[in-house]
């Protein structure tokens, strides 16, 4: 005896939810992507109104501190590396890199003596270098 069923389930699923969720999501990446600050160090950056367009996946800040002493830090790391010590961070942080590039962020009170000497060392080993500047 064969027994028919009356009611049938339904294939279909609705996917509002499921879009309602993506949405939600995605403001949220949104708004948390522009809390990120880059630069962990407070430095007072020099003003420009030219602007580059490439991106720079390492930085190297140079912090002032005082009496003709500076500290270098690369990706914002709190522990500052000699100057000598910058070039083989750099290197091993670049070496991967198809197009290396870093940027630079440098305190306004730092002389222009301590940011050529990072940008000897991109020279050196054939780095394209970004000066970063605060927007006027």
């Amino acid at each position: 005896m064969a027994i028919k069923r009356i009611t049938k389930a339904d294939p279909n699923i609705s996917m509002s939810s499921m879009t309602d969720i993506v949405f939600l999501l995605l403001i949220f990446f949104l708004v948390t992507s522009t809390l990120v600050n880059p630069n962990a160090l407070k430095l007072l950056l020099p003003k420009s109104t030219g602007q580059v367009g490439a991106k720079a996946t390492v930085s190297v800040s140079i912090k002032d501190w005082g009496e003709d002493r500076y500290t270098y830090h690369i990706n914002g790391d709190a522990s500052p590396l000699p100057l000598e010590q910058v070039e083989d961070a750099l290197v091993e942080q670049l070496q991967s890199e198809e197009d290396p590039t870093f940027s630079i962020y440098s305190d306004e009170s730092v002389p222009i003596k301590e940011i050529v000497s990072v940008m000897n060392i991109a020279k050196r080993n054939h780095y394209k270098v970004i000066l970063a500047t605060q927007p006027e």
